[in-house]
């Protein structure tokens, strides 16, 4: 897996995107379902050819998170802002927990590949997948002590469904963090590399908004 800035910010943006809409998931009840279902499908990408491919090869299918990136990173001003990055934060710091963790790894692995079936008969955003995912996560990483609280209006976060899909994300968060650290992203980039970070972040988001030229 290459470990260049490039890869680094994709894997990251990921990690940002999934934080991006469980924020507004819990505050609106819901969220770009594009951008849901490349989260998802990111969680089956076993053995990608590149760092874009587990998003799905496009640039497009991870804009929402290359932009919550930049965003996020280079202002904080809002107050769904500090929730994203929070979570990603907090994403990040679950991720390290589970790599110390041989055993939960096999389980979350084989479970996600026996999620498989659904995901080929149903698709990435039908309840019976994102219902399924939502268990493993909650078998395995909620375990933790360290927990993610999610912020947001209780009447939504109270249906089953909008439950299911914050703890499908967070899974899939956990996901792109662990290609994250894979592709050489540590904490400490977060503060000294922020810069550079963010300018490719914006660089990315902007070439995905070109439209093809053939």
């Amino acid at each position: 897996m290459s470990k260049s800035l490039h890869d680094q910010t994709l894997a990251l943006a990921g990690v940002f995107q999934a934080a991006n809409l469980v924020q507004q998931i819990a505050n609106n009840g819901s969220c770009n379902e594009s951008s849901l279902e490349t989260c998802l499908r990111s969680l089956f990408a076993s053995d990608p050819a590149s760092t874009l491919d587990v998003y799905g090869g496009e640039l497009a299918d991870i804009r929402e998170g290359l932009i919550t990136l930049s965003t996020v990173m280079s202002e904080q001003k809002k107050q769904q802002d500090i929730e994203v990055l929070r979570y990603v934060l907090n994403l990040i710091q679950l991720e390290s927990k589970l790599n110390q963790n041989k055993d939960m790894l096999e389980v979350i692995g084989s479970r996600i590949d026996q999620a498989r079936h659904t995901a080929s008969h149903f698709g990435y955003v039908h309840s019976n997948l994102v219902s399924n995912l939502a268990s493993v996560y909650a078998d395995t990483i909620s375990t933790f002590r360290l927990r993610i609280q999610v912020s947001g209006n209780p009447s939504l976060l109270q249906r089953d469904e909008n439950a299911a899909k914050v703890r499908a994300l967070l899974l899939a968060g956990i996901r792109s963090a662990v290609l994250w650290r894979q592709t050489g992203g540590r904490r400490w980039q977060l503060v000294l590399s922020r810069r550079k970070v963010v300018q490719h972040a914006r660089e990315l988001a902007e070439q995905a908004n070109r439209p093809f030229d053939n």
